[in-house]
């Protein structure tokens, strides 16, 4: 059997929402902003990586944005939300491709940089997962 790919995966974008809502709320505060640039980064980024598909048969990608908007509603802590990325990621390596990973990082910094700029919590998180990724055994 082959190694599984983000394609055998919708456990996969679940995390991405996860990660992507706590680059959002490490600031105390998510805006329609950062959620609006979620969903283009969704359809940019995310729809073309593979075919894969949800219980409902929609292209998995959407989970990202329905994960983003269901932790919401529990005020989850994004530190707790990233840590939760990190376990997947750690467990999941083979997933994470040089072309995923580069994903990832665009999407969080455009999600981060949709207003206002960059505010000192946000490029901390940004930094953050750079490193964590790039520590990480691929």
């Amino acid at each position: 059997m082959s190694a599984p790919t983000p394609k055998s995966t919708p456990a996969f974008y679940h995390h991405l929402g996860k990660l992507f809502y706590a680059v959002a709320a490490i600031d105390k505060e998510v805006r329609d902003e950062e959620f609006s640039k979620l969903q283009q980064c969704v359809r940019d980024f995310w729809l073309d990586l593979d075919d894969t598909v949800d219980v409902f048969g929609e292209d998995a990608a959407y989970l990202i944005e329905i994960v983003f908007e269901g932790v919401e509603a529990f005020e989850t802590d994004p530190e707790e939300m990233y840590q939760a990325y990190m376990d997947y990621m750690k467990t999941h390596q083979q997933l994470f491709t040089t072309k995923v990973r580069n994903r990832i990082l665009e999407t969080a910094a455009a999600i981060a940089q949709s207003f206002a700029g960059l505010n000192k919590s946000e490029l901390i998180l940004l930094t953050q997962l750079k490193m964590d990724m790039e520590r990480l055994d691929f």
